[in-house]
């Protein structure tokens, strides 16, 4: 198993706002450092206010930011790079997509608890989070440790707008949804979900409709379309009608 794949990793809730200040960050063409004080300073006022922990929560909100689009992991370098190129040709509106995708490549757990909560939305209409984290908890077997990183992220997909709190405690509706028709976003999503994935490949129906992405509704695109469009990515067929993606050898 992938060791980045089996770690929580992500412990602190991450406003899209952040998220947003770091690509940009990015594409001004500034450095690490550079961009580190622009992100401690963005953030004095808001997490640890007045602390001076060398590792308090606003270094570990930093280390999450820089880590979705500054220092990725060497195999997720191309994908961060197309993903930037793709920023700068969409409103901010459209944008977030784009972060959630990094996020769930480069943190997996928050794949993770995304795919458990998409689940449950589609089949009652709600996801408690108390059924969320035994989930999680499941699946991680870090029982505390999951249990509060897993609320760190609904609390984010909450900041997100993607979950509504309803009249019951602790209990979320579906949020915003966002339909996206673009080849070129649709197949970086692809690659996103793939790569958050245990597995380096899966049906690409099950990967267009994966419940981690629940508030994405993607148009259907074909195997064929998927394989012309991405140098990362290559198709298998088993049978008439079962055509799974995988990453490509080196991607």
């Amino acid at each position: 198993m992938n060791g980045r794949k089996a770690q929580i990793g992500f412990s602190q809730r991450i406003r899209l706002e952040w998220l947003e200040q770091t690509a940009n960050l990015v594409l001004a063409g500034n450095d690490k450092s550079t961009i580190n004080d622009a992100l401690q300073k963005l953030l004095k006022d808001k997490i640890s206010i007045g602390g001076k922990a060398i590792r308090g929560n606003r270094e570990k909100v930093i280390s999450i930011l820089l880590k979705i689009w500054v220092t990725v992991p060497r195999e997720l370098g191309k994908m961060r790079d197309e993903g930037l190129r793709l920023l700068q040709s969409l409103p901010p509106k459209d944008r977030m997509m784009l972060h959630w995708g990094m996020t769930m490549s480069v943190y997996p757990f928050w794949g993770a608890v995304a795919a458990h909560t998409g689940r449950l939305l589609r089949l009652q209409g709600t996801a408690a989070a108390a059924h969320v984290q035994r989930r999680v908890r499941e699946q991680y077997g870090e029982r505390e440790t999951a249990a509060r990183a897993a609320r760190r992220v609904l609390r984010s997909f909450i900041d997100w707008g993607v979950l509504n709190e309803t009249g019951d405690k602790g209990v979320y509706g579906q949020g915003e949804q966002y339909p996206v028709e673009d080849p070129r976003l649709i197949i970086w999503m692809v690659e996103a979900s793939l790569r958050a994935r245990m597995n380096g490949s899966a049906a690409i129906k099950d990967l267009l409709d994966s419940p981690s992405i629940f508030p994405f509704r993607l148009a259907h695109i074909s195997a064929e379309h998927v394989a012309s469009i991405s140098p990362r990515l290559n198709i298998l067929r088993h049978g008439l009608d079962d055509e799974l993606v995988m990453l490509a050898n080196g991607s």
